[in-house]
């Protein structure tokens, strides 16, 4: 299973397969509203929002790919995020800088799950 087939089914949405991998986030973005009617929108938002409230920790997932994947508990190293962003298929020049990989990772991530059925908010999309 891959690495962002189990973000999905931590969400409890369907399959990574359930929708193509977008080539970028405007047509993730896009996908996600012509695809919406097709998949059950799962309230990711409600999700999220109630283990960070849970959580010891002030997790931001809405800005961080880090505390999004520690709010799923996953695995939010370095080497985890860069087998991700690696999967997700983040141009090569981002990879090299840590920070840009992150927010390149972070709205990537938001967009996919947003395709395969996630009701992410549209400014997160952007």
């Amino acid at each position: 299973m891959s690495f962002f087939s189990k973000i999905l089914e931590k969400l409890g949405i369907g399959t990574a397969d359930a929708a193509p991998a977008p080539a970028d986030n405007a047509s993730a973005a896009a996908q996600a509203t012509a695809s919406s009617a097709a998949l059950p929108m799962v309230d990711v938002v409600a999700q999220l929002e109630k283990s960070a409230a849970a959580n010891s920790q002030k997790l931001n997932w809405r800005t961080s790919i880090v505390d999004l994947l520690k709010l799923l508990n996953m695995d939010s190293s370095f080497a985890a995020r860069k087998e991700l962003a690696t999967e997700l298929g983040c141009p090569a020049n981002l990879m090299d800088d840590s920070a840009q990989m992150n927010i390149w990772l972070h709205k990537t991530v938001l967009a996919r799950i947003a395709a395969n059925g996630g009701n992410v908010p549209p400014e997160l999309l952007d």
